[in-house]
């Protein structure tokens, strides 16, 4: 399969063409004769126009790559090595989604056939791959897993808005179903991994690995959170307890925050659901998700304790909330974490208006129903600033001046202006 894929005599079609999936797509393209498949027809044309729609990536990247973009299914009956990199959310009661997975694995089964490779990138629990989405290939099919066609899983590690960890840039973790799969999936990724494959012993080690490097840093995380709290009935500033203890060489480097986005603040789920099914429930992991989750009403709760404290009426309170995304200087709004700050304010009859550089008002409205406002308005009893984009970190007090009351209370999620007012009233995690 290598062989055939390296002298362009076989096609790789990635399947999911979000911000995993398009990167990947691009870099084969540039070694070997690609398809890249999403379902939504609009943003294909997009990509068909040299345009991500994810916002990552410059039109540059698509320069000098073999790949034809489709939403066309039978397209895909073109390729013999398929990669699935579609989302794997939760549903409303925080249990994994797999639909989209299962969909993936039905798409790509109508166009399997006999000595085909499939390798999924998506996140999953340990064990979904064989017990959930092989069997899928097979009915779909009608092959024969191992006999006819060879299964693999290889977790994707981008980092949006990272342009140092890159894809080419990050180990990359790759098991297949046999020996001989497993060599010529990982020979096949180290086409464009520079930084080279790990060989992993199977495909569920590649799963829980994959699994346990978000989980490790959401419970981290959680810790962090869970500090911030204690020292702020302390009365002291988190961030410069953080900046003295890292000056000890092993000390690990996290801080407080609001947990969001579709990988730390959804796959610990994975791993619970799954622990679950097993009959264990996972405490640590579940009390690290609850403290995370719940940070955001934490953060708007003291914000209007400040301002009640100063007098003013809470009702109709005036709060500006600086950046809706769920990570700084990217456009990812999905399971953004400031949401639940919003909420929590409107739970006390303030209004409240939402600012953001870099989400879509439109994508903004639509998955989540709030308006975004193009720049500030008026004065403000509170500003909340909950995602440090690059584009907040050169205002300084004389501009929040501008917008804010007399009374006005600063809330800095992520400290980013710690020790920098004088005169504003000034919070932090």
């Amino acid at each position: 399969m290598y062989k055939k894929l390296v002298n362009k005599e076989a096609k790789l079609a990635v399947v999911g063409l979000g911000y995993v999936g398009l990167p990947i797509a691009l870099e084969f393209a540039k070694k070997i004769k690609v398809i890249g498949f999403d379902i939504n027809q609009s943003r294909v044309d997009l990509m068909q126009n040299n345009i991500d729609p994810s916002k990552e990536l410059e039109a540059s990247d698509f320069e000098g790559c073999d790949i034809e973009f489709t939403a066309d299914g039978e397209k895909l009956k073109e390729a013999n090595f398929f990669v699935v990199a579609v989302p794997t959310p939760i549903d409303g009661s925080k249990e994994p989604n797999i639909r989209p997975l299962l969909g993936a694995s039905a798409t790509v089964g109508k166009a399997l056939k006999k000595g085909d490779y499939v390798v999924y990138e998506s996140t999953v629990y340990p064990g979904c791959t064989e017990e959930d989405c092989i069997p899928v290939l097979e009915e779909v099919s009608g092959l024969k897993w191992k006999e006819d066609f060879n299964v693999g899983y290889s977790p994707e590690r981008i980092n949006p808005g990272d342009k140092v960890h890159t894809l080419a840039s990050i180990v990359k973790v790759a098991a297949g179903d046999t020996a001989e799969s497993s060599e010529n999936i990982a020979k096949t990724y180290e086409l464009v991994v520079t930084a080279g494959v790990h060989r992993a012993a199977t495909i569920k080690v590649a799963e829980a690995a994959k699994i346990i490097e978000n989980t490790q840093r959401d419970v981290n995380i959680a810790l962090m959170n869970e500090l911030s709290i204690i020292f702020g009935r302390m009365g002291i500033n988190t961030y410069e307890v953080l900046e003295a203890a890292g000056t000890k060489w092993n000390f690990l480097k996290f801080f407080p925050g609001l947990v969001g986005g579709h990988c730390i603040g959804v796959d610990p789920y994975y791993l619970t659901h799954k622990a679950k099914q097993l009959g264990y429930h996972a405490k640590i992991i579940n009390s690290g998700r609850y403290v995370n989750d719940t940070m955001g009403f934490y953060v708007a709760k003291q914000c209007v304790k400040r301002i009640l404290g100063k007098g003013k009426s809470i009702i109709d309170a005036r709060i500006l909330i600086m950046g809706a995304t769920f990570k700084e200087d990217v456009s990812d709004i999905r399971n953004s974490k400031v949401l639940d700050v919003v909420k929590e304010f409107e739970s006390f009859s303030c209004e409240v208006d939402i600012v953001d550089p870099h989400a879509s008002p439109k994508e903004f409205k639509e998955e989540y129903g709030y308006d975004l406002v193009k720049e500030p308005t008026g004065k403000y009893d509170a500003v909340v600033l909950a995602v440090n984009h690059k584009e907040y970190a050169n205002l300084d007090e004389a501009y929040f001046k501008t917008i804010m009351t007399d009374i006005g209370e600063f809330v800095d999620i992520k400290g980013v202006y710690k020790n920098q007012f004088k005169d504003l009233a000034y919070w932090s995690l």
